[in-house]
């Protein structure tokens, strides 16, 4: 399970200071490109950043995939990608590999997320979820078929399951809240890494149980409904103000982009992430994300800055932290 967030590693700054971004510099004359890759979650805001970023700096060409949090890291751990887009805090192994091959990096919460639970509307009898309920739903040794293994109120009709694929940084998240590390997700879920795969699939058929990011939800509740989740003090439903303010538990989560100290040497990798982190709160609010408040920005933008290399989501045991963003960096 997820631990709440320590001290461990919060203090520690790195020496190292990133050259001065080009400020001043003509965007407009601005030649390169910046490759970015990851985390399907934070696709719909890293796009949105590049496409108003093309606006500025049109001879920049910013290319973004869709790779998964993992495959991402993957490419950012072998120097073929600038920034890695990650729906959860880089895994101890993924920074020891980073380490091995001399791969420093600088991690940049940008948004919150809800990863939310959802059902067909025509779903009228799972009006809410506790967390023992997902788990045993979603767990290979949970032993449910039918919506009635759930509860034995609800239709005895076959409950088909899906999930975003493992290379993906919510899977990664919700595996590790409902089953734990060492735990096993049933083996019969329909898994794709495309969410809006997910999406169709679970439109298609009344008796279907799905998640993925909030984002996709809010575009798509007309055709979905999320189902509130009971985490302990009763069912909250995903909304900006309970993901932001962390009553959405246990799936709120923050968001992140991680930087190449390689690539951001390079003026137009500089000039593409000063942008982000001035635009991305406006940003994530228009593709269905909520913003993180204005001080833990300022602090983010500092880390930038100063060229703070390393995770402060990895504790000594190589387990990640986590908790509010606004006590995290006040």
């Amino acid at each position: 399970m997820l631990k709440q967030i320590s001290s461990i590693g919060l203090l520690a700054t790195a020496g190292l200071l990133l050259a001065a971004a080009p400020q001043d510099a003509n965007l407009e004359n601005l030649k390169g490109v910046v490759k970015i890759d990851g985390s399907s979650t934070v696709y719909p805001i890293t796009e949105a950043v590049a496409e108003e970023f093309n606006k500025a700096a049109p001879k920049v060409r910013v290319t973004v995939g869709v790779a998964g949090t993992g495959g991402g890291f993957k490419r950012f751990i072998a120097n073929e990608i600038d920034i890695a887009d990650a729906s959860r805090p880089i895994k101890k192994v993924e920074d020891e590999s980073a380490k091995k091959g001399k791969v420093d990096y600088i991690e940049l919460p940008i948004a919150f997320d809800g990863l939310t639970i959802v059902v067909n509307p025509k779903n009228t009898w799972a009006t809410s979820l506790t967390v023992a309920q997902i788990t045993k739903i979603y767990s290979a040794s949970g032993g449910v078929k039918t919506w009635k293994d759930v509860d034995p109120k609800w239709p005895n009709t076959p409950i088909k399951v899906y999930s975003p694929g493992t290379d993906s940084g919510t899977f990664d998240y919700f595996k590790e809240v409902v089953v734990g590390k060492d735990g096993s997700i049933r083996s019969d879920v329909s898994v794709s890494e495309d969410d809006n795969v997910l999406v169709r699939g679970v439109v298609g058929d009344e008796n279907a149980i799905g998640f993925f990011g909030c984002a996709y939800y809010f575009e798509n509740k007309a055709k979905l409904r999320a189902v509130p989740i009971d985490g302990g003090k009763g069912p909250v439903a995903p909304t900006v103000e309970s993901i932001e303010d962390g009553t959405y538990a246990p799936f709120s989560r923050p968001l992140f982009i991680y930087v190449s100290k390689t690539g951001a040497a390079r003026p137009e990798v500089q000039a593409f992430v000063d942008f982000y982190l001035k635009e991305v709160g406006a940003l994530a609010g228009e593709v269905g994300y909520v913003k993180l408040p204005d001080a833990v920005y300022t602090k983010v933008r500092a880390n930038w800055k100063s060229g703070r290399t390393g995770s402060q989501f990895i504790d000594a045991k190589g387990d990640h932290v986590t908790g509010s963003l606004a006590e995290f960096y006040k």
